[in-house]
């Protein structure tokens, strides 16, 4: 066989189901496979940057991975964006990128080394991609074919998952192969981590704390784990918190959820961590969205416990010491913990401490809806939470309207809200939406975007008119970039630059007709009442709804506090009664990002 069927007959081993593309000359020879194989399908997209975002929320959600195939130079590098996302996510996705052929290329010559293009579109992609992919590598000869298949099935899905990229030349993809003389990769079988004395050690550090709290991250999702958690969680009364990542990983009615922390996170799961006394951090990296700007002042009088499949989360020295480090895939560790640990641990009045500060501090007030004139984004949020099933999925965007979302849902049990956390692209989540309804069977998407986002893929909205997915595109409309805005105003005397002044919006209704899509303005509180008939419809929706222009984020970390002294500041009296420890002062060298 020639070696682009091949490729396709190893993707149906591997029971990818689903490749994203466009196609190009370079790219030709492989997308012409699909001709002649019946068993995959492939989705003809309108940028390579939404095939990216397309394969990265199909992953997410689907029982394996996703893959992309584009042109060599422009179709490329048009994926990088979408790459990063899956990286800095630990996402697992395969980019099949088309090359010119061997005798064109740059190396073809020692005479050629240091020009820098010698076939039409050449782009060593494999050098540009190398930081944002765990393996990236240009096929050289037919016969390496399988062993670099292999491989990159293995990296992209073993330890920490992450993009890889495969880089084939024209004339390679055509060339005449056999299978049964083609060199197998063997990987190392590593050695399983004995687990038992180390959840000893933890079990008896939790039952011995006085105020101990779980943080819940993404690794737990990508690790598979939701299961194994929901097992590990009958065993605890003690308080959980979630960062971003991990905020769809709990029912958040249940009795032990306090919130998400951070920058952006609920007064109530700051307090909750900031005054603990023991930390066991779950599948999190503890990035600085979680810590705040200064890492050293994150639960600075709680012990810390960090599972983590990655040694080098777990070795960098950025301020935040961790006491006891579990280089170890969540999962194992919470199979081995449900193993091991027999007894339950509570700490009930801990626990109804900080369920106090869930009362008093919710996310969504009362005042929100004494607004006549605007829709108020956690109203919207709030009211849109309460009317989806529990298995729909949400893909919220970047900025103002992602920090809503994941401030103000109620998530129940089954529903999965995520978005690029790490990367956070404008633009992600349209495309994303669409990968996670084709994964779903074509069943519907919420997806909550921007006036500023949705327009970095705009041209996605064709793909959604053409296969008819039932996706609920909610535009949340503030005129400009509203998280922006708030920066600006915080730190640089109110000057708009670039956010409010100089940026201007398309006409969204029209902007539904030409692409074929039901439009729908929600203008104020009153009209909420229409949601529930527009997202139980059956086709693609657009949903306009104008918010306040100056609206804020509330409530949000500044100025270099500690993630504990949110803004806007409570009464100092007040906040010194919600301390259990000693309080500090902020850091004056710090600015929080936007």
């Amino acid at each position: 066989m020639n070696l682009s069927d091949y490729v396709l007959n190893f993707l149906v081993k591997k029971k990818v189901k689903q490749v994203f593309l466009i196609t190009g000359g370079a790219i030709s020879f492989m997308v012409d496979a699909f001709s002649r194989n019946k068993k995959i399908k492939y989705t003809s997209v309108a940028h390579e940057q939404g095939a990216a975002m397309m394969a990265d929320a199909y992953s997410r959600l689907g029982p394996n991975f996703s893959c992309t195939m584009v042109t060599s130079g422009p179709g490329a590098t048009n994926l990088l964006t979408g790459i990063a996302c899956s990286y800095f996510d630990s996402i697992p996705s395969l980019h099949i990128c088309g090359q010119v052929n061997t005798y064109e290329q740059q190396s073809s010559n020692k005479s050629t080394l240091k020009v820098r293009q010698v076939g039409f579109q050449e782009t060593d992609i494999v050098n540009v991609s190398k930081p944002i992919t765990k393996f990236s590598y240009k096929i050289n000869d037919p016969s390496e074919i399988r062993y670099i298949l292999e491989k990159s099935y293995h990296i992209a899905t073993s330890g920490r998952p992450g993009p890889v990229l495969l880089d084939i030349p024209m004339d390679l993809q055509r060339k005449k192969i056999n299978p049964s003389l083609l060199k197998p990769f063997k990987p190392k079988i590593e050695k399983k981590n004995k687990l038992k004395k180390t959840i000893n050690f933890v079990f008896n550090k939790l039952n011995n704390s006085k105020r101990p709290v779980i943080i819940l991250g993404g690794g737990i999702k990508y690790a598979r784990a939701e299961k194994k958690l929901n097992k590990f969680l009958t065993k605890l009364n003690i308080p959980v918190v979630s960062t971003w990542s991990g905020v769809d990983l709990i029912d958040h009615s249940k009795n032990k959820y306090i919130g998400n922390i951070g920058v952006y996170g609920s007064r109530a799961a700051n307090f909750t961590v900031q005054n603990s006394d023991l930390i066991l951090s779950l599948g999190s990296r503890l990035d600085t969205r979680t810590t705040g700007g200064v890492p050293r002042n994150f639960a600075r009088k709680a012990k810390k416990i960090m599972v983590d499949i990655d040694k080098h989360e777990l070795n960098k020295k950025r301020g935040l010491e961790i006491d006891h480090k579990i280089r170890e895939d969540v999962g194992s560790f919470l199979n081995e913990f449900n193993r091991y640990s027999t007894k339950k641990i509570s700490k009930q009045n801990w626990l109804n401490k900080c369920f106090s500060w869930k009362n008093k501090y919710p996310m969504v007030q009362k005042k929100y809806y004494k607004d006549k004139k605007f829709v108020n984004p956690y109203v919207l949020i709030e009211y849109l939470s309460n009317k989806l099933r529990k298995k729909d999925v949400i893909i919220a965007d970047d900025g103002g309207h992602l920090t809503w979302t994941i401030q103000a849902f109620k998530v129940k049990y089954g529903q999965k809200l995520f978005s690029a956390f790490g990367n956070s692209p404008m633009g992600y989540a349209l495309p994303a939406s669409i990968g996670a309804s084709i994964v779903k069977n074509k069943s519907r998407i919420i997806c909550i975007d921007g006036d500023g986002s949705i327009q970095i893929n705009l041209q996605e909205l064709h793909t959604i008119d053409k296969l008819k997915l039932p996706v609920k595109i909610f535009i949340l409309n503030n005129n400009g970039y509203g998280i922006i805005k708030q920066f600006q105003e915080l730190y640089l005397g109110k000057r708009y630059e670039a956010s409010g002044k100089g940026v201007s919006n398309p006409n969204f209704k029209k902007i539904s007709e030409a692409f074929n899509l039901n439009y729908n303005l929600i203008k104020n509180h009153k009209d909420l009442k229409k949601i529930s008939k527009i997202i139980n419809s059956k086709k693609p929706e657009i949903i306009e709804v104008i918010l306040k222009t100056d609206q804020k984020i509330i409530p949000k970390l500044q100025f270099g506090n500690p993630i504990e002294d949110m803004s806007p500041l409570l009464p100092r009296k007040e906040f010194y009664k919600n301390m259990e420890i000693k309080t500090i002062k902020r850091d004056k060298k710090i600015f929080e990002a936007n």
